[in-house]
């Protein structure tokens, strides 16, 4: 009861001077700051619209970069700088890891998986997943999958969707598609999500799915105490954490046993990237396997099926962009110039020409990342390229939801989607960007590894879909509600009527 009461206490105090002083009104930059309770009052009224919170706070500030100040004078930096996000990525890169208070927040989910770990522990599982991901037998097995999937999975979902008339859950099937991938990918394991005979997988991305929101919540807690109290008492979203858990550690486990049980059985080395960490004797424990597991599934599904759930909408929504427009025109150029029929899936060199789709992919992930805030740690007292003091510490985190609306950084214009930014005007391609202006997939030493593999996805099924269906998104003109997890996904889903393209 005595707990009770301090949580009661601790959550409504900064509620009451949230009302005590929201009267007041001030030509204030940055995060707002009251005595005692220093900026929890904005956190608690804006909680529901987080990300759009906080790009109206770092677009008012003279170097896009805030100082959310916490009790106990342990404060929290944002920015939107480039400057200042290569100088934590790349310049000082030493000086800005992950950090225990991070890692403790996500460790009963994702253990000390490569997400959630510094140092040697880190380095390791970098190194090891590196040579998976740099060997050329890598893309073609990858481009093998993602037919397959295609053409044995996806296309028929769809279709009978179309033939039924009824509005089906994009998003959700390409959880499923994704999940299917990276299961076969870095577990050599067939989930089966997608098709028939799938139900454990269901089940695991059911409480993966619950577990990744609850405990992305964690950041959000208006007390960093609120939580461990939860926990303590097993009540609440904990409890519900905990039981996800459970789910998600026995399919992870069981995914381990099974990797094992077949090197043994078929007396080979197995090339996957579970087994390649099996294969090491200081990284082969059972509970770092699993974490590994677990956050390659986090890495290959939810951020490949969010970044296309909101390409659909978007381009459902931007119509000029697809049916009879540039990737249109596309498509049908390069069936053209291969030969290849309606129906055929793309091969590596066929996604290579489809600049105009790559560009219309690269937009949707500046204006709606994956990951939309990076977060780590300052370890200590350091200064900003542009001036800010970050303390001993401290937390720090670069918000990339934000920079793709900062008008400093894209100019006017900056929260439209327009494809065309990401073209060449000289010759007609694809041109890139600077990674610390453009941070979706990371940069410096925590490059996404996965980045070409991510693009090869998305590019084939974006054209496999539009070469056959007509994806219409109703009440497109409203943006979904964003859900904050682990990623960052569309609340309820996205509900769309399949058509067959004529």
């Amino acid at each position: 009861m005595e707990l009770l009461i301090i949580s009661f206490f601790l959550i409504s105090l900064p509620i009451f001077i949230f009302f005590l002083f929201s009267r007041q009104t001030s030509s204030h930059i940055g995060f707002k700051s009251y005595p005692i309770v220093g900026s929890l009052p904005g956190l608690v009224k804006n909680r529901h619209r987080f990300l759009d919170w906080t790009v109206e706070i770092l677009s008012g500030c003279p170097t896009q970069t805030a100082v959310f100040q916490r009790p106990g004078n342990r404060h929290f930096v944002m920015t939107a700088s480039p400057e200042n996000v290569e100088f934590m990525l790349k310049t000082k890169f030493d000086s800005f890891p992950k950090g225990e208070r991070f890692i403790s927040l996500l460790e009963d989910f994702l253990g000390r998986g490569i997400f959630n770990s510094d140092g040697e522990m880190w380095w390791k599982q970098r190194k090891t997943a590196s040579y998976e991901f740099s060997t050329s037998s890598l893309r073609d097995f990858v481009m093998t999958n993602v037919t397959v999937e295609i053409n044995t999975r996806l296309v028929p979902v769809l279709s009978a969707a179309a033939t039924a008339g009824k509005s089906i859950d994009l998003q959700d099937i390409l959880d499923r598609f994704a999940f299917d991938n990276i299961c076969k990918l870095a577990f050599n394991v067939d989930a089966a999500c997608l098709g028939d005979g799938g139900a454990d997988g269901v089940e695991f991305m059911r409480a993966f799915d619950k577990a990744a929101t609850i405990i992305s919540e964690r950041f959000q807690s208006v007390t960093p105490y609120s939580w461990k109290i939860k926990k303590k008492l097993d009540i609440g979203s904990e409890k519900l954490l905990r039981e996800s858990i459970v789910t998600v550690h026995k399919f992870a486990d069981d995914i381990v046993r099974h990797t094992i049980d077949q090197a043994r059985s078929s007396n080979s080395i197995n090339e996957d990237l579970l087994s390649r960490f099996i294969n090491i004797e200081e990284m082969n424990s059972p509970e770092l396997l699993r974490d590994i597991v677990i956050s390659f599934i986090l890495a290959g599904r939810d951020t490949t099926s969010s970044a296309l759930s909101w390409f659909f909408w978007l381009l459902s929504k931007h119509p000029e962009v697809e049916d009879k427009g540039p990737i249109r025109q596309e498509l049908n150029s390069i069936r053209e110039r291969t030969g290849k029929r309606i129906g055929e899936v793309y091969g590596f060199e066929d996604l290579k020409l489809m600049s105009y789709l790559h560009a219309a992919i690269t937009e949707s992930l500046r204006l709606y990342p994956p990951v939309p805030v990076e977060i780590m740690s300052c370890v200590e007292d350091k200064v900003l390229p542009d001036g800010t003091f970050v303390g001993k510490a401290w937390g720090i985190s670069y918000n990339a939801y934000a920079m793709g609306r900062m008008e400093s950084i894209w100019g006017k214009g900056c929260d439209r989607f327009d494809p065309e930014r990401w073209i060449d005007e000289t010759n007609g391609g694809f041109r890139g960007e600077n990674p610390y202006k453009f941070p979706v997939f990371h940069a410096g030493p925590r490059m996404c590894l996965g980045k070409e593999m991510a693009y090869i996805q998305m590019r084939s099924i974006v054209a496999a879909v539009l070469d056959r269906f007509v994806v219409e998104v109703p009440g497109k003109k409203e943006r979904p509600e964003i859900l904050l997890s682990m990623t960052l996904r569309i609340k309820g889903g996205l509900f769309v009527r399949i058509h067959e393209r004529t």
